[in-house]
């Protein structure tokens, strides 16, 4: 454990982290919740494990948990068209029309998609048939899930997730929700590297809406929590975890790299479900959980250090020398 925390240390300073935090839970427990570096560079606030952090794109694994607990109670069909929800062909029209090329050119509007198909990013070309990661698709699954039960996406997170995990250091915020007084006052400022290598502070996040694949602020001590409630079956049940985490196929057979809002794919031998989250020149945090080894590292940054060139339509977490020394330190048992 020594020797990890040391390279983690070492890998923090060579890409660019002012200040980091990580929890690692092995067999239901936190072995490892500390921070490095500082959360805030100018008060020289330093990081630990209950600094509050955007997790960005962390939150799609979350907002999956909140969609198989509706499934379970009979509330949400992932296999529904798209079609039947209020504002869907609006929305899609426009994205495939006037959203960035590089998620809507070739984005499927017809009618035979659905829900799943959004949470297991397989909407670019003919839906169902590749996996390519889209997340302003992903934001709109929340839209679904509010539309089923009467209720804002941030209020079910909360409901779903947060309080049956007893996750006291998180909470949604978008722009019609400010963010926690407790949680803002703490909440570590996000850096960048200027030209000459120091950390600058960076601007204040855009404001975004009540969408599914972002909007969570936390901390590695609460999604420490996240995990082990996971284990544990208090979210969601063991058949729900398995279609959560089973990789999508083509109708050709081809086993594509995600599942239902998480990265899936084998490391070595070893079965990794995944995710990371990325503001650009702001924040960056990577999950990465080995299911059957009862394994899973947790990192939350604010710059975006932790960040690696990967590209759309695959998946290899070992891309990440944090992932790649976690995997090398932390053999299978």
């Amino acid at each position: 454990m020594r020797a990890f925390e040391a390279e983690v240390d070492s890998l923090r300073v060579a890409h660019g982290i002012p200040g980091l935090s990580i929890a690692i839970v092995r067999d239901g427990r936190v072995v490892l919740a500390r921070g490095f570096g500082f959360a805030d560079v100018e008060a020289r606030v330093r990081a630990t494990e209950h600094t509050p952090y955007p997790i960005a794109s962390v939150t799609k694994p979350v907002s999956a948990v909140v969609a198989m607990r509706l499934v379970e109670r009979g509330v949400l069909d992932l296999d529904r068209p798209m079609s039947t929800y209020a504002n869907w062909a609006e929305f899609c029209t426009e994205a495939r029309d006037e959203g960035p090329p590089i998620f809507f050119r070739d984005y499927d509007c017809s009618p035979n998609v659905t829900l799943r198909h959004v949470l297991s990013m397989r909407m670019n070309g003919t839906a169902g048939e590749r996996f390519y990661y889209n997340p302003i698709s992903y934001s709109w699954a929340s839209r679904p899930m509010m539309q089923v039960t009467g209720r804002a996406f941030s209020d079910l997170t909360a409901e779903e997730v947060f309080a049956p995990a007893g996750m006291t250091e998180s909470a949604r915020t978008h722009r019609n929700l400010p963010l926690r007084a407790d949680l803002a006052a703490a909440i570590a400022p996000p850096y960048h590297v200027d030209s000459a290598g120091a950390f600058v502070r960076s601007p204040p996040l855009e404001a975004q809406g009540d969408g599914a694949a972002g909007g969570v602020i936390s901390t590695v001590a609460d999604l420490a929590k996240f995990d082990i409630a996971l284990d544990e079956g208090r979210l969601i049940s063991d058949a729900s975890k398995t279609e959560m985490w089973r990789p999508g196929r083509s109708s050709a057979g081809a086993v594509l790299p995600y599942g239902i809002g998480w990265y899936v794919e084998e490391v070595d031998g070893r079965r990794a479900v995944w995710h990371t989250g990325w503001w650009e020149q702001a924040y960056s945090a990577l999950y990465l959980k080995l299911p059957d080894e009862r394994l899973t590292l947790i990192l939350l940054a604010n710059s975006e250090g932790l960040w690696w060139n990967k590209p759309l339509d695959a998946a290899r977490v070992d891309g990440s020398p944090f992932a790649a020394s976690f995997l090398r330190h932390f053999p299978r048992r």
